[in-house]
């Protein structure tokens, strides 16, 4: 009998859901390749290399970023379109309460790095990027998703002619040849990280679009989709997440007001594509299971702003100060992504949980979980 999904329950929502089954999935034979000592010395020396690499290839400057912001001022990220991700907020009174600010911690810095691209005077061609770090309190907490998250948030500014897949598609492609490096520089410091049973990263991505990726896997939903697919091709980029495939669904549910998911595309055989974004994903051969990397598109313009927040029915936000500079042109025309810092040091150093990269609170179940194979977080 065939089994079916419940496609639904895919779209939003990272983290595996219950602890039964983190512990059935963490491996039975691991042990980390690097001492505590060693993996910091390695994750540091990583962090400056591919800093190092993004200014290059992509010509960015590095910027500081917020960890706070004013609730009003919209830019925030709430990271999918249903509100089911809500930022950790405080009230500052401030002044004996007379001039008081709501603040919100961030979630990431996808709208205000664009905003940015203004404040620092940068054109066509140039960008920033900056050491993020956010809390994200509605994450299940497994191996993989923590409620503190680091990413190094990009953002160069671009012109309307490269509002294109091709654009795209090269900006991705000088990405991963910053990761690859990286893996090589940590293993000449690490040779021990040179092991058989985890291969390195291709030379190369694979280049897919959701709608392909469905075709292969109808019955399936994303998540297993992307399990399956990464047996073929154990390092891809995925276009077009966010618009409604054939199935009736997104790939998965992307937030109306940052990536563009609603331009129309041509794929590579000709046929009628949406989306200017996408995902990095990897096998991780440690945990044996899907890793995403990296999450980045072209940003909306003013008409792709609309229409995706009509989709979504929020043409509220449209009030908003951030929503204003795009639909008043204020701002410039951009693309961006976030890379996981965490994310990709667990994969570099060849790790099977983030918390032996980096440091947070985890629920005692799943330390206990952890230390039953063989996995001890940082603390």
């Amino acid at each position: 009998m065939q089994r079916t999904y419940d496609k639904t329950a895919d779209l939003a929502g990272p983290g595996i859901g219950t602890y039964e089954e983190v512990d059935r999935v963490l491996p039975n034979d691991y042990h980390s390749l690097l001492t505590p000592k060693e993996t910091q010395i390695a994750l540091f020396v990583a962090k400056r290399y591919i800093e190092d690499g993004l200014c290059r290839e992509l010509n960015l400057i590095p910027v500081q970023v917020p960890l706070i912001v004013d609730r009003k001022s919209g830019v925030n990220d709430y990271l999918d379109r249903d509100g089911s991700r809500t930022p950790v907020s405080f009230h500052i009174s401030n002044d004996y309460g007379k001039n008081p600010i709501d603040a919100e911690v961030v979630q990431a810095a996808t709208k205000w790095k664009r905003m940015a691209l203004r404040q620092f005077g940068l054109e066509p061609g140039a960008g920033l990027l900056t050491d993020m770090k956010a809390v994200r309190k509605d994450y299940f907490l497994d191996h993989d998703h923590s409620a503190y998250v680091d990413q190094w948030d990009w953002e160069r500014a671009m012109v309307a002619e490269d509002r294109n897949l091709e654009f795209l598609t090269d900006v991705v492609k000088r990405i991963w040849k910053v990761l690859k490096g990286a893996e090589n520089h940590v293993q000449a410091l690490y040779p021990q990280l040179k092991d058989p049973r985890y291969p390195n990263l291709p030379d190369e991505l694979t280049f897919l679009h959701a709608e392909e990726i469905l075709e292969r896997y109808p019955d399936l939903p994303r998540k297993q989709r992307e399990t399956e697919i990464l047996q073929d091709y154990p390092a891809i980029f995925i276009y077009g997440i966010g618009w409604t495939l054939a199935d009736g669904y997104p790939h998965e549910m992307r937030a109306a007001d940052y990536d563009d998911w609603v331009t129309p595309t041509v794929s590579g055989d000709g046929r009628p594509m949406h989306g200017l974004n996408g995902d990095i994903l990897v096998w991780n051969y440690v945990t044996q299971r899907r890793h995403e990397l990296s999450s980045m598109g072209i940003r909306v313009n003013k008409e792709t702003l609309v229409k995706q927040l009509e989709i979504t029915g929020q043409l509220d936000f449209l009030e908003l100060p951030y929503h204003q500079a795009i639909m008043n042109d204020e701002i410039p025309l951009s693309i961006g992504g976030g890379i996981g810092q965490s994310r990709v040091y667990m994969w570099l150093l060849r790790k099977a949980h983030l918390g032996e990269v980096s440091v947070t609170v985890w629920p005692e179940i799943l330390k206990e979980i952890s230390a039953n194979h063989n996995i001890f977080v940082l603390e």
